[in-house]
């Protein structure tokens, strides 16, 4: 990472990337408190998190206009509309205007799956293949850092000054995120000139996952794993009420454990990833996932949950960012550069939409079924789905890779340093 950092282009992305996060981790909790307050009622909290998760189903086309442009300057004009309408919340005086949250909302959720898709293409047309992952895992790092410490920031604002004042705040961070993702002179690749019919444009990132055997296997167990992930948004709350015997509020107690977890991972990342190969990785991470699931249970059996609890979720929470810098990795590498944005997307709605339908099985069968039954259950899913990457060896090299090599015009000259003429433009 040291290395990394020497890079003066990606520091500038990574700056402008920082201050973007430090925005989404500032707004998109207090939006749902501003609801709460605005009404009185949990479900049009509720509704918040739904919104904010809605525009992924968007993902394919989303990506499509990704692959499309130029991807800087729709990173630019992105973010500068996300400040219009951070912006716009000075409006908001009384729950007449609940529907202009909601509808900032959803163009925050719209935006950050553009942003996500768009700035995985740049990333790659920024930095050689081999910086992929240390670049990846330093993301995963700060976005953890900020998510520990910014949504109370936030939320203080918002009892401070109102939710007014934190929207035109998070505008500006917005703002100079624009500014600074406008100031790195990247040389991106071409954008995608084909051309067939629009479903199959759109579809193209589905196909392209298809077509690489390693890609394809860690997009359909990790799609299954987040497909019973899910359940734990409910479950955590009823090991905390009945297990633990808290208060509601040491819930959090637990998400910021699972934070300082995925620094650690986020720092690690890069260097389980290179000696353990991606499938590997994931695997792992996934099989710990299903461990730390069957361990708050221990109390079953009589042993003290406290202690157990908190090494499980310091570990869920260090095993993850392993999973995701390696899906990413991965998926950057593999994927020719005209196909980044599509591709993206596509992975991103293969592990978005089974997560929204845990989270909604998980709040129905909580009521029903005993929450040690739906942990074993979801062990056992995930020990499953570990044993398939683990057990299984796959061929890593798609053929659009070979085409991108036959035709170097494909992807910009690598800087792994700058030449003279590019710190002469910044």
């Amino acid at each position: 990472m040291k290395t990394l950092l020497q890079h003066r282009l990606f520091r500038r992305l990574l700056g402008g990337w920082t201050v973007g996060n430090l925005a989404d981790s500032a707004l998109f909790l207090t939006l749902a408190v501003w609801a709460k307050d605005l009404t009185g009622s949990s479900s049009a909290a509720g509704l918040v998190f739904f919104a904010l998760a809605l525009p992924s189903l968007l993902a394919p086309l989303l990506g499509l206009l990704v692959d499309r442009v130029r991807r800087k300057p729709l990173i630019v004009t992105a973010n500068l509309v996300a400040a219009g309408g951070a912006a716009s919340l000075v409006l908001i005086d009384g729950p007449g205007m609940l529907w202009l949250l909601y509808a900032v909302t959803l163009l925050y959720g719209a935006l950050g799956v553009l942003n996500g898709a768009a700035q995985s293409g740049l990333l790659r047309d920024l930095l050689p293949d081999d910086q992929l992952d240390s670049a990846n895992a330093m993301l995963s790092t700060v976005d953890n850092g900020l998510r520990i410490l910014t949504p109370a920031i936030g939320a203080g604002l918002y009892v401070l000054w109102g939710g007014p004042a934190l929207g035109l705040g998070v505008a500006a961070l917005l703002v100079i995120t624009a500014a600074l993702i406008a100031s790195v002179p990247v040389v991106e690749s071409d954008p995608d000139s084909e051309r067939s019919t629009f479903w199959a444009d759109a579809v193209a990132g589905f196909k392209h996952l298809r077509s690489v055997p390693l890609l394809l296997r860690m997009v359909i167990v990790v799609a299954a794993a987040f497909g019973v992930i899910g359940l734990f948004d409910t479950v955590l709350f009823e090991v905390v009420e009945h297990g633990l015997g808290m208060d509601p509020a040491f819930f959090g107690v637990l998400m910021s454990l699972q934070g300082a977890g995925a620094i650690l991972g986020g720092v690690t990342s890069a260097m389980v990833l290179r000696r353990w190969g991606p499938a590997r990785t994931v695997g792992t991470s996934l099989a710990v996932v299903g461990l730390a699931s069957v361990a708050f249970t221990v109390d079953v059996v009589g042993l003290p949950l406290l202690p157990v609890a908190v090494v499980a979720i310091l570990v869920a929470g260090a095993v993850i960012p392993w999973m995701m810098v390696a899906m990413i990795t991965t998926r950057q590498r593999l994927t020719p550069p005209r196909l980044q944005g599509r591709t993206a997307a596509a992975t991103n709605i293969s592990m978005t939409l089974p997560q929204i339908l845990s989270i909604a099985a998980g709040a129905a069968l909580v009521t029903v079924v005993d929450y040690r039954v739906l942990l074993i259950v979801a062990g056992v899913v995930l020990g499953a789905c570990s044993v398939v990457l683990l057990a299984g060896r796959v061929q890593s090299t798609p053929a659009e890779s070979a085409e991108e090599e036959a035709d170097p015009a494909q992807k910009p000259a690598e800087p792994a340093e700058e030449s003279d003429a590019t710190q002469a433009a910044t």
